[in-house]
């Protein structure tokens, strides 16, 4: 059997019992023109790897191995293993099934140089996209190309001023460029879930400035724990603070919303 000849994904979810698990964040797109379209933000995948976060019935791999790429899939819900099997016997070795919790698995070690592409399940997706920000850098990866919630996604994209801009803001655009592709309306998706979704690409680049995640991670919840506050309130409890203002040249009646990425930086660095 080939790639051409696999079943329609329908019938494969019904022959394998794979109804969406709400307790896994499962929500399976079965349009092949949108799952190659997705396949298609992170640029020709002809003999790239691919790391790719719960397949499930594998709709957007098969996306992925008819553009070329190899790749490798971690896969937490046993149920969808056998239906994974066929699929990897139909791509002659550019499939690579790992079984058990993306959260658990040592991404560096299995995916090395890969670009991330994967419809996340919406209770890990944040986690995720935060480990694979806040680890080494270079990354492990050369891109992400990751489905979120639309909120999520309006988080990760924020301009400073607005609504949206917070702590996600600042860690995504601190070390990377991220934009949202497109949006994927609820009906897209089997079951449909209760918010649009979107398509979130990430390509990373060079800080302003290298300074320990810990300590930027210290310093937004300070300022956005307290968002409405001036940040000579919201930073008052955190040791060095208000002279890390000063060092930074920060008018301390500012609120954290108005801080730019390479502000929130240059007070990180003075701490």
């Amino acid at each position: 059997m080939t790639l051409a000849d696999l079943p329609p994904l329908r019938e494969v979810i019904a022959r394998h019992g794979l109804a969406a698990k709400k307790s896994l964040g499962q929500n399976f797109l079965l349009d092949g023109n949108l799952l190659d379209r997705i396949a298609r933000v992170p640029g020709p995948l002809a003999g790239t790897h691919v790391y790719e976060v719960g397949p499930g019935p594998g709709g957007l791999t098969r996306a992925l191995l008819r553009a070329g790429a190899r790749v490798t899939a971690v896969e937490r819900d046993h149920r969808a293993l056998p239906a994974l099997a066929e699929l990897a016997a139909a791509a002659d070795g550019a499939l690579t099934v790992v079984a058990g919790d993306a959260l658990a698995q040592d991404d560096a070690g299995i995916a090395a140089g890969a670009r991330v592409v994967a419809n996340l399940p919406y209770n890990i997706g944040t986690a995720l996209l935060v480990r694979w920000l806040t680890g080494p850098w270079p990354p492990w990866w050369a891109s992400l190309t990751c489905m979120f919630q639309r909120e999520v996604a309006e988080r990760i994209v924020a301009a400073p001023g607005t609504a949206a801009y917070g702590r996600l803001a600042v860690l995504s655009q601190w070390r990377s460029i991220p934009r949202i592709a497109f949006d994927v309306p609820r009906q897209a998706f089997t079951p449909p879930p209760s918010v649009t979704s979107a398509v979130v690409h990430i390509i990373p680049t060079s800080p302003p400035a290298e300074i320990p995640v810990a300590m930027l991670e210290r310093l937004t919840a300070a300022a956005f724990g307290q968002r409405r506050k001036m940040l000579r309130a919201s930073l008052r409890a955190l040791p060095g603070g208000i002279g890390a203002l000063a060092a930074a040249g920060i008018d301390p009646s500012r609120r954290a919303e108005t801080l730019t990425v390479a502000e929130f930086v240059a007070v990180a660095a003075a701490l």
